[in-house]
Parts: structure tokens; C-alpha cells; sequence
């Protein structure tokens, strides 16, 4: 089940650092403040880390005047291309009812 023919999906960390915070000249701290999280929080998911939770993407979709299921399919998108790279052993399919 693995999938090497797709290109790694861009971590939300990394967008919303490179396409929000860089743009607004707002620093880890800032943002941090601003979406009320700590510093380390924020530095751990812009740093690709850690992931978007529901939480936060709710946090980061109201201070960026977008939705967070936006960043939630980014997320969603970016773990599922990972676990694709893992070898996946020991399943067997359902038997078919006829």
C-alpha cells in the first residue's frame, strides 16, 4: 500500500508561515498571542513538528478570515500521504455478503 508516485503534500505549518505569517511580518510570538497559544505551540506546527488540530485550525481560521475545514483538509491531506508510506501488514479484506 505504499504510494511513492505522488508529491509529499505541503505541511499547513508550512503554509500558514510562509503565505500568513511571513507576508505580515508577524513573528512566532505574535501570531501565538494573537491565536492565544504558546510560542512553543505555534513554533512546533510552523516548524512542521506537530499538526493542525480542530482547535486550532479553528483558532487560525478566524484570524486569517478562512474556514477551518480548509486546514483540516490540509492536515487531513498531509497524514494520509504519510501513513501511504508505511508498509501496512496483517489485513485481510471483509468477506463480500452476497
Amino acid at each position: 500500500m505504499k504510494n511513492t508516485k505522488t508529491r509529499k503534500p505541503t505541511h499547513p505549518g508550512e503554509i500558514l508561515l510562509e503565505d500568513v505569517l511571513k507576508p505580515l511580518n508577524l513573528s512566532i510570538s505574535e501570531a501565538a498571542k494573537s491565536l492565544g497559544v504558546s510560542r512553543k505551540t505555534l513554533s512546533e506546527i510552523v516548524n512542521q513538528k506537530a499538526g493542525i488540530t480542530p482547535n486550532m485550525a479553528l483558532r487560525i481560521a478566524y484570524a486569517t478570515n478562512t474556514s477551518a475545514e480548509s486546514w483540516i483538509r490540509i492536515q487531513g491531506k498531509y497524514d494520509l500521504w504519510l501513513a501511504m508510506q508505511e508498509k501496512i501488514n496483517h489485513i485481510e479484506k471483509f468477506p463480500i455478503a452476497v
